[in-house]
């Protein structure tokens, strides 16, 4: 289950409703899977072949169908990102960089860890969303953010997209307290 971290208070959210009702009214959506729906073989593998991508792909159809028609969704792929990932420091520098997108960056992820730094409201200021296998986040359109791995550096993730030409990042200048 997501925790989150709120960085100028020090304050940790834990806990399926609690977690909900913060980021409902951050506008960032929040939903948890049935985890027991992926096949055993795919629950900690994160180099995957295009057979295993689908595999997954097939085991979140109905999910995924579901949360494309109620938020626009067209298209959806898996990203796999781990130390055998080549150029993967290139990748996360690229990611780490506060951006904003033109349409939501949407993850489900469904193995490992991610955390999503997503820019709240001016009161909450940054919060740290640390996502694990099970948890579905859609940070909203033009909302400040980014993305990174946490410390077993491992993750497995579906991404829903309007246009796949719609996950451009524009850089956001910001001071973000760590």
């Amino acid at each position: 289950m997501a925790v989150i971290k709120v960085r100028n208070t020090k304050e940790v959210i834990e806990g399926y409703e609690s977690v909900l009702s913060f980021l409902e009214k951050q506008g960032v959506l929040y939903e948890h899977w049935d985890m027991s729906k992926l096949p055993a073989h795919l629950k900690e593998k994160f180099v995957l072949n295009d057979e295993e991508k689908e595999e997954i792909l097939s085991s979140y159809k109905e999910e995924i169908e579901e949360l494309a028609e109620r938020r626009g969704y067209k298209t959806w792929d898996i990203v796999a990102l781990s130390d055998a990932t080549p150029n993967l420091e290139e990748l996360l520098k690229k990611f780490e960089n506060v951006h904003t997108h033109t349409e939501d960056e949407v993850r489900a992820i469904t193995a490992g860890h991610g955390i999503f730094i997503i820019k709240g409201e001016e009161e909450v200021g940054y919060f740290d969303v640390e996502l694990e296998a099970g948890d579905v986040i859609s940070v909203p359109e033009g909302n400040p953010h980014f993305f990174t791995l946490m410390e077993d550096r491992q993750v497995v993730a579906v991404r829903l997209f309007i246009e796949t030409e719609g996950w451009v990042a524009h850089p956001y200048q910001d001071k973000i307290s760590k």
